[in-house]
Parts: C-alpha cells; sequence; structure tokens
C-alpha cells in the first residue's frame, strides 16, 4: 500500500512510502537535500518500520524542531494506521 504524507517544517515537500504489513518497500521524498534522502530512502528499503521509527523519530535539522528523518517517521505511523484501517 503506497501512502503520500505532507511534512511540515522540512525543505522536502512530500514523502511517498510503501509498506508490506511493517516492512518498509519503498520510500520516495519531494524536495529535500537530494542525496541525502536519496540516501535515507536506500537505507530504510526492506526494513522494519518500527526500528526506523525508533532511530528516526526526534532528529531535528539545524534550528528546526523536525527534519526528513523524523518526518519519515511520521510518515510510517500513519501509513501503517491507514493500511490497518483499509
Amino acid at each position: 500500500m503506497k501512502y503520500e504524507y505532507k511534512t511540515k517544517g522540512t525543505c522536502s515537500k512530500k514523502i511517498t512510502v510503501e509498506l508490506e504489513g511493517k516492512t518498509i518497500k519503498s520510500v520516495e521524498f519531494e524536495g529535500g537535500c537530494a542525496g541525502n534522502t536519496a540516501g535515507i530512502a536506500k537505507l530504510v528499503a526492506g526494513m522494519d518500520m518500527d526500528y526506523v521509527i525508533e532511530r528516526f523519530a526526534g532528529n531535528t535539522c539545524g534550528p528546526r524542531p523536525t527534519s526528513c528523518p523524523d518526518q519519515l517517521a511520521k510518515a510510517l505511523q500513519e501509513a501503517y494506521a491507514a493500511q490497518q484501517a483499509g
């Protein structure tokens, strides 16, 4: 199931995640630091979402209270909830 998450407080504008149960099939960032977001997307593909959330949630970017990894953690939580509801 693909899920689109509109980010808040980051340079990236949207994150599209595809889950199969709790396994991350793919992640795509729209905007943000291209090298970093592409690296994050490749790194997390095939991983358990709980593992990724545990490590990424709460990370900040400079003076911002959030970051692309933190927003990915939120996107994964929302995507999983939507998957369970639908």
